[in-house]
């Protein structure tokens, strides 16, 4: 039963789509006092009653409620290296990151909110490269239980599989036909469910967090175990 986090209302995603078509700072700060009430409240609220249900699928994760360099992301886009200047990012998000993780790189459950898709699950995305060959080599060594994390029929059910972009050709020290080359060439692991922003309308989205997480739970311990972090 949730204390605190009773669903995102329509302002929530409506906010989202007004910034869209007022990408500007003139814009944002002007409406910064519902930036911080429609969804930085909300997010709190989803973040502390999220915290003990998070130690039920793994106390390895960290739920931080912090309005500031906490579990939620900021909105403030890096410019500093893309054409697009657009300063804000145009949806909302949250990372439960591994408490050895110092950043989004490492392992963590995931909740993305936009006006037009929530998508939630866990995994690792684009990790270093030292990190990315410590995963790869696990698949490499011990392909029994990567098969067993793609062959969980829960994990399969919920997610359609693990995900993640890849190379086009198999990376250095890893030969072509290795059975298990096309998961060794990927340079994220995820298991991500995608959904309309209807279901987070409820303080029912926390059960659908928790059960998403739980099914994702096989990926994740299988990614830790590479990366030698406790599940």
């Amino acid at each position: 039963m949730s204390d605190r986090f009773s669903g995102l209302g329509g302002n929530f995603y409506n906010f989202f789509t007004e910034l869209a078509a007022n990408n500007k700072r003139e814009w944002f700060n002007a409406n910064k006092e519902r930036y911080e009430t429609e969804i930085q409240a909300p997010l709190i609220d989803l973040i502390t009653d999220m915290a003990p249900r998070l130690e039920g699928v793994s106390k390895c994760f960290v739920a931080n409620p912090k309005w500031n360099g906490g579990s939620m992301f900021r909105i403030y886009r890096d410019v500093r290296f893309t054409k697009d200047k657009r300063p804000y990012k145009e949806h909302a998000a949250v990372q439960f990151r591994h408490k050895a993780g110092r950043d989004a790189h490492a392992p963590g459950f995931y909740i993305h909110l936009a006006p037009d898709e929530v998508i939630f699950g866990g995994g690792i995305w684009l990790p270093p490269s030292p990190q990315l060959k410590s995963i790869r080599d696990a698949i490499a060594k011990d392909g029994a239980g990567w098969r067993k994390v793609t062959g969980n029929k829960r994990l399969k059910n919920v997610f359609g599989g693990v995900a993640g972009d890849g190379l086009t050709r198999p990376p250095k020290g890893f030969g072509a036909d290795h059975p298990l080359i096309e998961d060794i060439k990927r340079n994220s692991f995820f298991a991500m469910r995608h959904e309309k922003p209807a279901i987070t309308r409820s303080s029912k989205f926390l059960d659908e967090i928790e059960d998403t997480f739980k099914a994702a739970a096989p990926l994740m311990r299988f990614l830790c175990r590479a990366l030698d972090v406790p599940f």
